[in-house]
């Protein structure tokens, strides 16, 4: 059978710096208090000159360099944003413009912090279904662009960045030894929208807007959610957490992700964490944990790993790969 094997990762990370410090003369807080409830330390802001777009080519052209390819050896490229540089066209297609590529298709997909694995779930399809054999799956965002500087409560828990990957279509034999996308699992309910939005929108404000969320009700049903969506890809994978060699979870809070890795019995010395150096980097979050882990050697060839996100409407989705 074809499966979707991961051929390369690669990051792209604003140049400024902002500590937690920075924030004592903006809003009422302290480094403490920010690193004792969210584990955040510090997080990067993008400059004028840099994009959601310029990053994820920036992030792009790491993987592709990483993988030992070249923009012509791309089909397709997916691009997880909540934070386009343009309502439309899709941030995708101008990415595909910087890499010089003038074939294959490319777009955009929002699910917000679940984007990533959303789009990578979707190019595992699609490498599956025979229409492309290599995918650029690309989490960009500049969240600084939609904070309200004024609001403690969400101002210092997101960042900019963006993460690649590059999956290639391989041969497997349909079992769990195989390398590649081996099981994944989707939700979202939209009952829950108002807990985490941007109150602004083409069709409704005609305003960008800002972030606006109830960090306790998120926090609340977050454990809860994320737990439901990495069974449900166990059981898919016929395996346990003991199985796993790594699991890297979307970095929104410190917290959430002991807790749920507590829920799930799965080893703190197995959880990667970078919520510390990036903050919440929405659907660049995850990409860029990885990208971080390959970096310095601990995610090695043949690992099982687990990739988890949460995000707004809720949407939560879990994406078990072997490397």
């Amino acid at each position: 059978m074809i499966r979707s094997v991961v051929r390369g990762t690669g990051a792209a990370l604003p140049r400024r710096i902002m500590k937690n410090a920075d924030f004592e003369g903006m809003v009422e807080t302290s480094d403490e208090w920010i690193a004792q409830r969210t584990g955040i330390r510090q997080r990067h802001i993008a400059a004028d000159d840099e994009t959601t777009a310029s990053l994820g080519e920036a992030a792009a052209r790491a993987a592709l360099a990483n993988a030992g390819l070249t923009p012509d050896d791309i089909d397709l490229i997916v691009l997880a944003t909540s934070t386009p540089n343009n309502t439309f066209p899709a941030t995708a297609v101008e990415i595909q413009n910087r890499l010089g590529m003038h074939h294959g298709f490319a777009f955009d997909m929002q699910a917000v912090c679940s984007g990533f694995v959303y789009a990578v779930t979707t190019a595992d399809l699609y490498i599956r279904g025979g229409l492309a054999k290599r995918v650029l799956v690309i989490g960009s965002e500049t969240f600084s662009r939609i904070l309200d500087w004024s609001d403690r409560s969400t101002c210092v828990l997101f960042g900019d960045g963006a993460g690649a990957l590059v999956l290639e279509a391989g041969e497997g034999t349909g079992t769990i030894a195989d390398r590649g996308v081996l099981a994944a699992s989707l939700r979202s309910d939209g009952a829950h929208k108002d807990k985490l939005f941007v109150d602004g929108g083409p069709s409704t404000t005609g305003t960008v807007g800002h972030l606006r969320m109830e960090g306790r009700e998120v926090f609340k049903h977050a454990v809860g959610m994320i737990t439901d969506v990495i069974e449900a890809t166990f059981s898919q994978a016929g395996i346990t957490a003991d199985d796993l060699d790594w699991f890297v979870p979307h970095q929104a809070n410190k917290r959430i992700i002991d807790a749920s890795a507590k829920k799930l019995g799965i080893a703190e010395q197995k959880v990667v964490v970078t919520v510390d150096l990036h903050g919440n980097t929405s659907a660049a979050s995850v990409p860029l944990a990885l990208s971080v882990a390959v970096a310095d050697g601990r995610i090695k060839k043949g690992d099982l790993v687990l990739l988890e996100a949460m995000g707004g409407g809720f949407t939560w989705g879990a994406v078990l790969v072997r490397w």
